[in-house]
């Protein structure tokens, strides 16, 4: 694969640092966003000298825009924009309160959207580009009643992908837009949610086909998504399946237990 300038968001941990270490040793040049200082420069270096730092709120509009200009001003073009920043919650959907809500929405939601304005401006002048929305599972499928507003907001994120995608398609057919579905990944995710921690195996049923990923599995299977680009990708081997049953019939799925 040739060499790309490559965005990532919640790149101090995770899938989005496993990422940002996999790309860095393919040679793409990579511009690394998160909150946290300390940790986001550490993935850096580890990913290798074409790689900077930027501390971002993804939260805030300004942020998010400062990090555009940030890759712009220093390679001069963006190729890939990977929104993958989140957080979740372990609160079941009648102890939510509305700073929960809101919460979700804005980690999970508005950043994606805040992305996808400050970069799809820049695909569209130059007629190309890829735009990659790291959604869940959960938002497809939502089968971890803890995950409730977490869920919801994930799921949010999916129609506003498949919404962009098919605004674009016909005047820019060389942009691509992205959804991914990881399943249940073994990473930090699941100890920093708001409300009660769950371990990685709290999401899955106990007759789920479903295993435990590890974040360089799912940073893998990006990477071939970025050389190949395609409209959904469900990281994990059960979901798509589980996925057809779900729609098939709600009901019946939710009786088996899963």
């Amino acid at each position: 694969m040739e060499s790309k300038v490559v965005v990532i968001t919640g790149a101090s941990g995770g899938i989005g640092a496993a990422l940002a270490v996999k790309l860095g040793a393919e040679g793409h040049s990579l511009v690394l966003a998160a909150r946290r200082e300390k940790e986001l420069k550490a993935v850096a270096e580890k990913a290798g000298p074409r790689a900077i730092a930027v501390v971002t709120n993804v939260t805030k509009r300004k942020d998010v825009e400062r990090l555009r200009d940030a890759a712009l001003k220093k390679f001069g073009h963006v190729d890939v924009w990977v929104n993958n920043a989140g957080r979740g919650i372990g609160k079941n959907v009648m102890e939510l309160t509305d700073e929960d809500l809101d919460e979700m929405i804005r980690v999970n939601v508005k950043s994606v959207l805040y992305g996808m304005q400050a970069i799809v401006p820049h695909f569209q002048q130059r007629g190309k580009g890829h735009l990659i929305n790291v959604s869940s599972f959960l938002g497809r499928v939502p089968m971890a009643a803890f995950r409730s507003a977490y869920n919801a907001a994930k799921s949010a994120v999916n129609a506003l992908t498949a919404n962009l995608r098919m605004d674009l398609r016909k005047d820019y057919p060389g942009i691509h837009v992205s959804l991914v579905m990881p399943g249940v990944v073994s990473t930090d995710f699941a100890r920093n949610v708001l409300g009660n921690a769950q371990p990685p195996a709290a999401g899955i049923p106990a007759r789920s086909p479903m295993v435990i990923q590890s974040a360089e599995e799912v940073a893998g299977l990006i990477a071939g998504l970025i050389e190949k680009p395609a409209p959904e990708l469900y990281t994990n081997p059960a979901s798509h399946e589980m996925a057809q049953r779900y729609y098939r019939d709600v009901g019946a799925y939710e009786a088996e237990g899963h």
